[in-house]
């Protein structure tokens, strides 16, 4: 047997192990990055894109539509899974694409090398604490509030709501802060030219929120 025949296995299983690593040692993760080889792309794919699916089917059940759910007579409880499943996976595609793509450009504005996929490899890796919130949060909220998370009247709002809220708030500030050290990692940039670049990313979708808001 070759030696690249083996290398390549071992370098999924590496990447399986590596992936859930950037919540506790984001710098070396991220520049691992670095590596664009056909090999090292192949490798990593699998683990980055199931980050990317969890933390997409967390993203849509933190949305406003997710509590208004079962407002609709046609939604049952045993449709939520199926509707969060879904949801998630094409709020994950849109992120991962459409978003990296924009981290991607913005990097290159400011003199960043590399290429689109590993933009997005950098976003999917970045939201690592979504994903963990799936496994970790979102069952926790859940048993607490059951249906009522899923319709208005129920007995999930108050001050017990609001610590949820603000946990929930604090995965996604732990994603942001990954992105950045991930953007500066792969780059070798400085912190400054890092969150400028992830702030040009962020700009076109701040826009479109903020025009669909007024």
């Amino acid at each position: 047997m070759s030696t690249d025949a083996v290398r390549g296995p071992t370098l999924e299983r590496s990447w399986w192990l590596r992936a859930p690593a950037v919540l506790a040692a984001p710098t070396a993760v991220f520049a691992s990055l670095r590596d664009e080889s056909e090999e090292a792309l192949e490798a990593r794919q699998e683990p980055i894109t199931a980050i990317a699916g969890l933390a997409g089917i967390a993203g849509v059940l933190g949305t406003p539509v997710a509590r208004h759910l079962l407002n609709d007579g046609s939604m049952s409880v045993a449709l939520i899974p199926v509707w969060a499943f879904i949801g998630g996976v094409f709020y994950a595609l849109a992120i991962y694409w459409i978003g990296g793509g924009l981290l991607s450009r913005a990097s290159r504005r400011l003199g960043g090398l590399g290429s689109w996929q590993r933009s997005r490899h950098v976003l999917a890796l970045a939201a690592a604490p979504l994903a963990l919130s799936l496994l970790t949060f979102w069952p926790v909220r859940i048993l607490v509030y059951g249906q009522d998370l899923f319709r208005t009247g129920g007995n999930d709002y108050g001050r017990g709501d609001a610590i949820f809220g603000a946990v929930f708030v604090g995965f996604l500030a732990w994603s942001a802060l990954l992105l950045l050290v991930g953007v500066r990692a792969v780059h070798g940039w400085t912190w400054v030219r890092a969150a400028g670049a992830v702030a040009l990313a962020a700009l076109f979708p701040a826009l479109i929120v903020l025009a669909t808001t007024l």
